[in-house]
């Protein structure tokens, strides 16, 4: 099955009722000195493109995180070749009108990941009838170092330049451009969250979702700096894209791997990312005190996302009041205060789910929220909020509704194998497909409909709806949690 795009004629494959064609590019191939550049226009190409197979991905390190298996979510490691600036689409029909279109935007701390995992697999979607896009963006240092010379958030700008892509094509898939839903997960959540407060990508999309990302997770130009000269010390260079453009692409890699553990700390800012990444977006006005796209927004966490950091590291079961007060020192300027809030509120909790809790909510809650916040102050978009509290029992039952369990719901993927084992994200046994099939509609109703099935939060109701073996909406019961985050010095 062959499809005319603007650059050239691509040939796909049909299967099982669903078009797929992989391995589109974008923009043009990021190499030399356009690894640091913005993205260009890819060139046109003669004669049909073979768009059958999956293509490169960003250059990466394999992203291990102890003993799970996320290979169903990263992948094998790095892919080679240079045109990676690369779209994966989905359709039911090539040849339909105006269906409505979901782009995806993976995460893996700033660092890892692509559209061409076993998880992201848009079929679900298509036979949804929903046009279905998974995008490839530059990673780690090319992709979201802060280097003089070079435009910043260059990751940013391909989705971006991707979602300009999709505008000018998607209609040659039966996708309606002017129907279109960008959504990501974790560091793409927080991408999203950076589009939102982009001018640039104004129009490009209708709807957006933000699942466990953070509004409040940019570093300053401060932090970001400190980054780019510790990068540039271990390659024993100047710190300008000039010099970065000569390192190759291993090197790179490498390099990056051995940034962890920078102190990001400032007077004013905590590390957003609580050490985690030494990536993030870079912004000296947080995403969540910007002026963002007036869009309706699906936006939401899980209800144990600090546990995949503790967990299969042994850093959970034997933690202790010192744990807890060290992550609350490092996530908030009035340490004792969040500790006590967050023993008040949870009376039978123990150390090891205290520092996971907050551990959680500084990574993504806080972040969350400060972005809905935002959004329910915007009269003309609807944000429907939700909780996804479903635990895995992996890792002997300790990992729970963690961060990212979420997502094989979302793509109708859980009968997946890669998923499923003791140290994989869905453990053993059988996920409840109920809930699999209540995810995964609400996901396709809200690209659909704008409406996934339950009220818009406002500020004078306060509506989430939660996931679980029994779902349903709920008062938000956080509030005296959320509070505290809320109130801490200015994030500017």
């Amino acid at each position: 099955m062959e499809v005319d795009t603007e650059q050239g004629t691509v040939l796909g494959l049909r299967r099982n009722g669903v078009s797929t064609f992989r391995d589109i590019p974008y923009a043009a191939a990021p190499v030399g000195p356009a690894r640091f550049e913005a993205p260009a226009e890819h060139a046109s190409w003669r004669g049909v493109r073979d768009a059958t197979g999956f293509g490169p991905t960003a250059p990466q390190a394999p992203r291990v995180l102890g003993t799970m298996d996320l290979r169903a979510y990263f992948g094998d490691g790095w892919h080679r070749g240079e045109d990676y600036l690369t779209v994966n689409i989905w359709t039911p029909d090539p040849h339909a009108d105006a269906l409505p279109v979901m782009v995806f935007v993976h995460g893996g701390g700033f660092v890892a990941g692509s559209g061409r995992t076993e998880l992201y697999d848009g079929s679900a979607f298509a036979r949804d009838g929903v046009v279905f896009v998974t995008v490839n963006y530059r990673l780690g240092i090319p992709g979201f170092l802060d280097v003089p010379g070079a435009p910043a958030n260059r990751g940013l700008l391909d989705v971006v330049a991707a979602l300009r892509w999709v505008r000018a094509n998607i209609a040659r898939f039966g996708g309606d451009p002017d129907d279109v839903t960008v959504f990501g997960q974790s560091a793409g959540a927080t991408i999203v969250g950076g589009i939102l407060a982009t001018p640039e990508a104004e129009g490009l999309f209708r709807r957006a979702g933000v699942q466990s990302g953070n509004g409040l997770g940019a570093f300053s130009t401060e932090q970001a700096s400190r980054v780019t000269r510790a990068a540039a010390q271990v390659l024993g260079i100047e710190p300008t894209a000039r010099a970065f453009s000569e390192i190759p692409d291993d090197r790179l890699v490498e390099t990056a791997s051995q940034l962890a553990g920078i102190d990001l700390r400032t007077a004013t800012r905590t590390d957003p990312l609580m050490g985690l990444s030494p990536f993030s977006l870079v912004l000296d006005v947080q995403p969540a005190d910007s002026a963002v796209a007036a869009v309706d927004l699906l936006i939401g966490t899980n209800a144990e996302e600090g546990n995949l950091y503790l967990v299969p590291v042994g850093r959970y079961a034997g933690s202790t009041g010192a744990d807890v007060d060290d992550v609350a020192a490092r996530a908030h300027p009035d340490p004792a205060r969040l500790v006590r809030t967050y023993r008040e509120q949870r009376p039978a909790a123990g150390d090891p789910e205290i520092r996971a809790a907050i551990l959680g909510d500084a990574l993504f809650g806080a972040g969350t929220q400060a972005l809905l916040e935002a959004r329910t102050r915007h009269s003309g978009a609807a944000t429907f909020v939700y909780e996804f509290a479903w635990r895995s029992p992996a890792l002997d039952g300790e990992l729970g509704a963690t961060h990212t369990v979420e997502l094989p719901f979302v793509f109708g993927r859980t009968a997946l194998p890669a998923l499923r084992g003791p140290n994989r994200m869905l453990g053993e046994g059988e996920p409840p497909a109920s809930l699999a099939a209540l995810v995964h509609d609400s996901w396709v109703r809200f690209a659909r409909e704008g409406d996934p099935g339950w009220p818009a939060r406002t500020a004078e109701r306060r509506t989430t709806m939660r996931f679980d073996l029994e779902s349903g909406p709920v008062d938000d019961l956080r509030v005296a949690e959320h509070e505290v985050w809320r109130r801490r010095t200015p994030r500017r």
